[in-house]
Formats: structure tokens, C-alpha cells, sequence
């Protein structure tokens, strides 16, 4: 039988996509106990590993453009999570940081990977392969 590169199940991006989709919404509940999205939640993680980013670090760190940024950090601030801070230095720069609030709800999220590795029934092994795969091919597209 001849290769069709149009059959959907020959597609890498399909999988991939399906798995994030999938991946997210298992995410959904431990989320929803800390009253965050999985965006606002990788948001928060790149702060609370950086604590002050501009607007365009987190883009870089997060792969989202600020049109996607700008309102998910808007209600993040109306949360009282994050503030945002025109750069004296350049006023085109927004620089976010974290509150206290938003340090303090690091605390509440720490379960939730370990919440999430019981959900994916995968040897340790063929998870961290997957983790180096994908970064891989971020890395090459992002070069």
C-alpha cells in the first residue's frame, strides 16, 4: 500500500495536538481548585521562577505573542496575582511581577505535577525521552 501523506493518521502534528489538548484538560481540575487556566498556570510557573519578567521574556519563555499575554495578564493582575509596571527605562516594556499573592499561591500549586504524573500511565524513562523530544524540536524551530 502507497504512503499518503495527507492521511491524518500519518501526520506528526496531529498527535502532538491532540495529546496537548487531551493533556490540558486533564489539568482542568487541579486548576480549577486554585481558580486558574492552564495558560494563567504556566504564566504563573515563569514567574515564580523568575519573579520580574517583561511582557515580551514571558512571550519568549511561554511561546505566546503579547496579544495573548496582555489580557490573560490583565486578569491576573485583577486577581491581585501579578502587577504590571511600565519600564521607566522604556516605556514600551511592561514589566510583571509577582505579589505576594500570587508567591504565596506557588504553595497551593506544588501537588499538581505530581497530581498530573499519576493521570498519564507512562514509564519514567519514555516520559523524559518524550520531554527531551519535544524540547528538541522547540529548540529547532525557534533557532
Amino acid at each position: 500500500m502507497e504512503f499518503d501523506p495527507l492521511k491524518l493518521e500519518n501526520q506528526l502534528c496531529f498527535p502532538l495536538y491532540a495529546c496537548a489538548k487531551e493533556i490540558v484538560k486533564l489539568y482542568k481540575p487541579f486548576l480549577d481548585a486554585i481558580n486558574l487556566t492552564y495558560t494563567q498556570y504556566i504564566t504563573m510557573m515563569v514567574l515564580w521562577e523568575h519573579t520580574t519578567l517583561t511582557v515580551k521574556e514571558m512571550g519568549k519563555h511561554l511561546y505566546l505573542d503579547s496579544g495573548t499575554l496582555t489580557p490573560l495578564l490583565k486578569k491576573l493582575e485583577k486577581e491581585g496575582l501579578v502587577s504590571r509596571l511600565r519600564s521607566a527605562a522604556d516605556e514600551r516594556e511592561v514589566n510583571v511581577t509577582l505579589t505576594n499573592k500570587g508567591t504565596h499561591l506557588r504553595k497551593k500549586a506544588e501537588a499538581i505535577p505530581t497530581k498530573m504524573s499519576s493521570c498519564i500511565n507512562l514509564p519514567a524513562n519514555d516520559l523524559i525521552k518524550l520531554h527531551e523530544i519535544l524540547h528538541k524540536i522547540l529548540k529547532q524551530i525557534d533557532s
